[in-house]
C-alpha cells in the first residue's frame, strides 16, 4: 500500500482560504495536526502503542515483543506513512480502554509464567532503558521525574527499571493515567483538518470533551496472581499508591506471573484543543537560540564588510584604472600584469572530473530546495509532529520533484564548462544516481544490521520496491526532463577566451586545500548550536519544533557560505592559481567535515548512554547521509556564487 502524500496537507491551507473566504460565521479553525475529536462522558477510546525506543540501543523493537497483555480483539496494526515507517514506527492498538470523565481502575490481566527467555528479555529491555510509548487521541504519553530539584518532562514510559543496590530488575505493571479534558461548547461553525490533511466545515459539531493531555505515573506493584487471575479484563481493580518498598514491587522473574493493571483520573482543564501539543513543542534554550543567531548575524556582517572592502578598493579600482587608459597603456599594461589578471587566459579552463562537478552541484541545488521549502512549510505549520512522519514523507517526496530542477541546473553547468550539450544525458542520469544511491547503499548496510537484530527499524522488502518505485518512476524521468530543458536554454558564454597551453601555477609554501579545509569553520560556527539541538530531538527522543530559528540560521548559512567561497575564489586568483572551480565547491562544502566531527563528538560526550557497536555504527552512518547532503547543499552554493563572480569579474576586462 502506498503512504499517504503530504501534498494533501499543502492543497488544503489553499482550500482554507477558499472556505473562508466562501462560508459566513466561521469563529476559529486548526491548520495543522489532526481531526478534532469531541467526545461524549463515557464514550469509550482505545490507547495505541509505539514501538518500544532506547537512547541507549537506537534499536526500535515491537511492543508485544515482550509478554503484554494483548487486546480481546487481536493486535491490528495501523496504517502508517512512509515517514513512519522510515523512523522505525510500529504503531499496534492496546487493551487500554478509557471511557471519556469516567475515573475507574481496571484489571486487565495476568500472564502465564514467565518462561527463562522471557524473563531475560524483560530485564535486558529494562536495563537498556527501553521506553513504552502509548498513544491518546494522538497524544503521546508523558510523564515527570524529578533530579536535582529540577522537573523534567519525558514521552514514554519505561518497561522496568533497576534500583541501585539491587540485584533485581522490576516492570511497571501498573499506570497511573491522568488525562486533562477541556470541555466544549458548540458555537457557530468550524474549519478543521482530517488526519488526511483534507480541510472541512463542520456546523453541527456536538459538545462534549476534548482530550488536551495524557500524563502517566508508573508503578510496579506486586499484587496476588492466584486471586487476579479470577477476574475477567477490564473488571473494578483496587487502587493503589506507588510503592515505595521493594518487597511490594513486581520483580523479573522466572516462572513469575505479572499482573497487569491500570487508573483512570480525569481532570478539567482550560486549555484549549489547538494548544494541547505546546506542552510537548515547549523547548528551553530560546536564548540559546537567539544568541547563537545574533553571534552568527555579527560573524556575517564583519565578514560581509571585509569582502565589500577588498572588492570595491581592489578589484573596482583596478578595472576603473584599466578602463582610463587609452589602447597602448592598455597594451603596456597587458604585459605587466599581476595578480588575477594574469590568469585572464586559464580562469575558465575546463576543470578535471568535469562531469563529477556537475552532478555534485546538480544534487545540492535539489536538496538546498528540498531544505527550504521544507522548513518554510514546517515554519508555517503545515507540518504538523500532530502527523507522525510527515516531515520526513514530505522531505521525500520534494526531493523527488525536485529533480527537474537538478537536472535543469547539472546540464547548463555540463554546457557552460564544455561548450556543448554532447554527454548531457549522462550528466542527467548520474545526478538523479548519485546521492540517492549513496544514500540507498548505506540503508542497505544498516537496514541488514536492522534485521538482524529482529528490529522495528528495519524496513520490509516492500518498502524498499517502493521507494526504487518512486525513484526510478518519478525522480529519474524529472531530472532527464530537466536536463532536456537545460540544453535548450540559452548557453553561459564565457567573456574571455582559454589560451591552447595552461599557464603554471607557481609554487607555494603550504597546499592549497589546508585554506579550503580551514575556510569551513565558519559556516560551521553558524550552525553548530543549532545542530545541537537537532541532534538531541534525533537521538534523545525530543521533539524539535523551531523551525523558525532553524530558518534563519539555514538563510545565514547561505550567506556565509557564498562569502567564504568568493573570498577562497579572489585569493587564489590572486596568487594565479586558475584551478579554482572544485576549490570554491569545497570552500563552503568542507563544513561537513566539521559536522560529522561535531557528531563523533556528540556521540562520545553527549550520548555517553549510547551502547555497543550496533548502535554507534547505526548512528556514524545517519551521521554520513547527514554530512554528505550537507556538504552537495553548501558546495552548490559556494559553487554557482563563485561563478558569477568570476563571470563578472573577468567580463568587465577587456583583455586580448
Amino acid at each position: 500500500m502506498l503512504p499517504k502524500m503530504p501534498s494533501s496537507q499543502w492543497i488544503s491551507a489553499c482550500l482554507l482560504v477558499v472556505l473562508l473566504s466562501l462560508h459566513a460565521g466561521v469563529n476559529a479553525f486548526y491548520l495543522p495536526g489532526t481531526f478534532m475529536h469531541t467526545y461524549t462522558p463515557g464514550e469509550t477510546i482505545s490507547a495505541k502503542v509505539n514501538s518500544l525506543t532506547s537512547i541507549e540501543t537506537e534499536l526500535p523493537f515491537s511492543y508485544y515483543s515482550l509478554p503484554y497483555c494483548k487486546p480481546p480483539e487481536g493486535v491490528k496494526k495501523s496504517a502508517e506513512n512512509l515517514g513512519e515507517i522510515l523512523m522505525g514506527d510500529q504503531i499496534d492498538n492496546s487493551p487500554y480502554r478509557f471511557r471519556v470523565n469516567m475515573n475507574e481502575s481496571v484489571y486487565l490481566c495476568t500472564t502465564d509464567p514467565l518462561t527463562k527467555e522471557q524473563a531475560e528479555l524483560l530485564k535486558k529491555r529494562a536495563r537498556d532503558l527501553y521506553q513504552v510509548n502509548m498513544v491518546l487521541d494522538n497524544l503521546p504519553v508523558m510523564r515527570f521525574t524529578e533530579q536535582n530539584g529540577v522537573t523534567i518532562q519525558w514521552t514514554g514510559f519505561p518497561v522496568g527499571y533497576n534500583p541501585m543496590g539491587s540485584n533485581e530488575d522490576y516492570i511497571i505493571n501498573h499506570l497511573k493515567f491522568k488525562v486533562l479534558v477541556h470541555q466544549y461548547q458548540a458555537q457557530g461553525d468550524v474549519v478543521i483538518t482530517s488526519e488526511d490533511g483534507v480541510a472541512m466545515v463542520e456546523s453541527d459539531r456536538k459538545s462534549g470533551y476534548q482530550i488536551v493531555g495524557f500524563e502517566v505515573v508508573p508503578c510496579s506493584v506486586r499484587r496476588d496472581p492466584e486471586a487476579m487471575s479470577k477476574l475477567k479484563m477490564y473488571d473494578k481493580a483496587e487502587s493503589v499508591n506507588c510503592p515505595l518498598e521493594l518487597e511490594k514491587s513486581q520483580a523479573i522473574r522466572e516462572n513469575e506471573r505479572i499482573t497487569f493493571t491500570y487508573e483512570i483520573e480525569y481532570v478539567k482543564s482550560n486549555i484549549r484543543w489547538p494548544s494541547r501539543w505546546d506542552a510537548y513543542l515547549k523547548m528551553d534554550g530560546a536564548k540559546v537560540h537567539w544568541f547563537s543567531i545574533m553571534n552568527s548575524m555579527m560573524v556575517v556582517f564583519f565578514l560581509a564588510g571585509i569582502v565589500f572592502v577588498i572588492f570595491l578598493r581592489t578589484v573596482r579600482r583596478d578595472l576603473a584604472r584599466y578602463e582610463e587608459m587609452d589602447k597602448e597603456a592598455q597594451a603596456q599594461m597587458n604585459e605587466e600584469l599581476s595578480g588575477w589578471k594574469l590568469v585572464v587566459g586559464d580562469v575558465f579552463r575546463e576543470p578535471c572530473c568535469s562531469k563529477l562537478l556537475c552532478v555534485m552541484v546538480a544534487d545540492g541545488i535539489q536538496i538546498t530546495g528540498m531544505a527550504v521549502v521544507t522548513i518554510v512549510f514546517a515554519a508555517l505549520g503545515f507540518l504538523s509532529p500532530a502527523s507522525r512522519g510527515m516531515l520526513l514523507t514530505g522531505m521525500i517526496i520534494l526531493y523527488l520533484f525536485l529533480g527537474i530542477i537538478a537536472g535543469y541546473g547539472g546540464v547548463r553547468v555540463w554546457r557552460t564548462i564544455k561548450g556543448t550539450s554532447e554527454g548531457w544525458k549522462s550528466v542527467a542520469w548520474l545526478t538523479s544516481c548519485f546521492f540517492p544511491g549513496i544514500v540507498f547503499v548505506i540503508l542497505t548496510v544498516l537496514n541488514s544490521i536492522l534485521w538482524g537484530k529482529k528490529s522495528t527499524g528495519a524496513l520490509p522488502i516492500s518498502l524498499f520496491f517502493t521507494l526504487l518505485a518512486l525513484w526510478f518512476c518519478i525522480s529519474v524521468p524529472l531530472t532527464l526532463i530537466g536536463g532536456l530543458l537545460g540544453t535548450r536554454a540559452a548557453s553561459i558564454e564565457y567573456p574571455v577566451r582559454t589560451n591552447q597551453i595552461p599557464r603554471e601555477i607557481p609554487e607555494r609554501k603550504f597546499p592549497s586545500w589546508l585554506l579550503v579545509l580551514g575556510a569551513g569553520t565558519l559556516p560551521f560556527g553558524t550552525l553548530f548550536i543549532e545542530l545541537f539541538f537537532i541532534l538531541s530531538s534525533i537521538w534523545l527522543g525530543r521533539f524539535y519544533y523551531v523551525f523558525g530559528f532553524l530558518f534563519i540560521v539555514l538563510f545565514l548559512l547561505v550567506i556565509v557560505c557564498g562569502e567564504v567561497s568568493l573570498v577562497l575564489t579572489y585569493m587564489h586568483l590572486c596568487v594565479e592559481d586558475w584551478k579554482w572551480w572544485w576549490k570554491a565547491f569545497f570552500a563552503s562544502g568542507s563544513v561537513a567535515f566539521y559536522v560529522f566531527l561535531y557528531s563523533i563528538n556528540y556521540l562520545v560526550f553527549d550520548l555517553r548512554s549510547l551502547s555497543g557497536p550496533v548502535s554507534a555504527t547505526l548512528y556514524l552512518g545517519y551521521s554520513l547521509i547527514m554530512a554528505l547532503a550537507i556538504m552537495l547543499s553548501t558546495g552548490a552554493i559556494g559553487f554557482l556564487l563563485s561563478f558569477y563572480f568570476v563571470h563578472y569579474l573577468f567580463s568587465s576586462v577587456k583583455i586580448d
